[in-house]
Parts: structure tokens; sequence; C-alpha cells
């Protein structure tokens, strides 16, 4: 009896194992390139599957911290007085670490430090009187003021596309930019995302995407600029700057110059305050200034 479950045992254990050596034996003998391209394609559904479980929606990014912005010069669409108008940017801390805490500190009373830039040489003489004040005024206050956004301005609206804000004045206007850095995890994926340009050409601002759909195709921004938060108040004041008129006189050179693309122009220049030779650098410009007031963090 027991030599007849043996039997049965060996039976079953062979039925198992032969359709696997039958695998094997055919693996094998594959041509090298078959099984390497086999291989090829598994690690590249791979990569392409842990791609697509790292990048989240910004509705379900984690909102660690909260500034608001208040913007004196945006005309009401009710009357024609001019009022304040809030909004409110809930910031990816966890996404996007470096910017978040770079932006913070524009919104803080003590601002952001950073050093004077070099003083600029001009050609004529009163541009350089210009440059020398600008600079001795930087010094004044380069340890005891840091860098922050209050009486900065919106500089660019790309209507239906993107609004950059945050150009700075005054004292500011000579300080070193910050390196914005970090790996985007996240996309311009809504109406409201708020985004910082990678690297140090962006200047001190920020830009508030306006929705896929309403602009270019291919998305610009996902590979210029790292995701930092959304608006969660104020989404109207955002859709009212959207329409405020701009500079666009020089629009088919601008678009000649930059191919279209409004992401080729970074930072607003000082150096368009000196007739400067870059002939578009006031395109997009709003036609009456805005500026951002006052700025905080929301407790």
């Amino acid at each position: 009896m027991a030599s007849e479950d043996k039997m049965n045992n060996d039976v079953e254990v062979e039925t198992i194992i032969t359709p696997r050596r039958s695998f094997i034996n055919q693996a094998i003998s594959m041509p090298l390139a078959t099984v390497g391209l086999l291989s090829n394609i598994d690690q590249t559904n791979f990569v392409v599957n842990a791609a697509e479980t790292s990048v989240t929606s910004t509705a379900n990014a984690e909102i660690t911290s909260k500034i608001f912005l208040e913007l004196k010069g945006l005309p009401n669409s009710e009357s024609d007085g001019i009022e304040g108008d809030i909004i409110t940017i809930g910031l990816f801390g966890k996404d996007a670490p470096q910017p978040v805490s770079i932006l913070n500190q524009l919104v803080s009373s003590s601002g952001y430090p950073s050093k004077c830039k070099p003083k600029e040489t001009r050609a004529l003489q009163r541009e350089q009187l210009e440059a020398n004040k600008v600079y001795n005024s930087c010094m004044e206050t380069q340890d005891t003021k840091g860098v922050n956004y209050d009486l900065s301005t919106v500089w660019r609206i790309v209507k239906d596309e993107k609004i950059d804000l945050g150009a700075v004045s005054g004292k500011f206007i000579a300080r070193e930019y910050p390196m914005f850095e970090g790996k985007n995890s996240l996309k311009h994926d809504a109406e409201g995302v708020v985004s910082v340009r990678l690297g140090n050409d962006g200047g001190f601002g920020f830009t508030i995407y306006m929705g896929p759909g309403s602009g270019s195709s291919d998305n610009y921004l996902d590979e210029t600029n790292i995701v930092v938060g959304r608006i969660i108040g104020g989404i109207d004041v955002v859709r009212k700057l959207n329409e405020v008129p701009v500079i666009q006189s020089s629009s088919v050179g601008y678009k000649a110059l930059a191919g279209g693309d409004p992401s080729k122009r970074s930072a607003p220049s000082r150096a368009c305050r000196y007739g400067s030779s870059e002939l578009y650098c006031n395109e997009f410009k709003p036609l009456k200034k805005i500026t951002i007031f006052r700025t905080g963090v929301v407790n």
C-alpha cells in the first residue's frame, strides 16, 4: 500500500516538474537576442509602472502650510474703484521641501536672506549713477533685511496659460536670486496649480497655472517648473487677473524670438529700465501696475 502511495506522489511531482522543465528548455534554446528583448520589455514595463505610481494628483497632495497674498490695483469687476483682493495658497512641503521653505520665508516679516549682486557697470554716466545708487541702497540692508514679496508686482500674464507674480522692487532688485531645487513629482494638472522655475533664472517669482486645455497642448511648465502648491482661496481673483489687459505691441516679434513659448522669458530684467537690447522684456506685462501689497502665513 505504501508502495502505491509513493508511486502516486512521484506521478504528481513529475506532472508539476515536467512543464517547468519544458519552459526552461525552451528559454535555453531561444536565441540570446530574443531573451534579451524580453528582458528589456519586462524592465521597460516595470519602469513605466513605477513612474506612474510615483506621480500624484495635486488634488491629493498634502498641504503642509498656507500663505496669503493681498493684491492692490486689480480693477474690481463691479465698480470703478480699487480694493484689495486676497489669494490663499496651500503649499506642498513634503513634495517640494526646499522651494516651499523659500516661499514661506518670502512671505515672512524677516524675509529670505540674500546677498547683493555685484555692482553693475554701465556705459553712460547717468545709468552708472543709477546703478551705483541701487547697489548702495542694497548694501545698507543686506545683513538686516531679507527679501519679501511686500510691494512686489504681477509682472506677466499670458492669458489662459499662466500668471507670473513676485517681481521684487526697491532695495530688493539688486539681491541674488534663490536657487530653486527639487524633483518634480507633481504635474500642472488643474487650474490654480502654483509652481516656481527650477534653478535661479526665474527670480524670486512664482507662477499660477491657468488649467489644462486652455493654453499650449504641450505643457512646458512640467519641464521648467516644480509644483509647490495650489490655490485654495481666491480663485476668483486669479480669474480676474487672467483677464487683465497686457502689453502686446511686440507680440509678433516676441513670438518670432521666443518661438511662441512664453517660458523663454524667465525673470523680469532690470535692464528694461535702461532701454535694453532685450526688445521684448515687457511682453505680457499688465498695462496697469498690480502690486502684492501684503503677505503672510495662515495659521
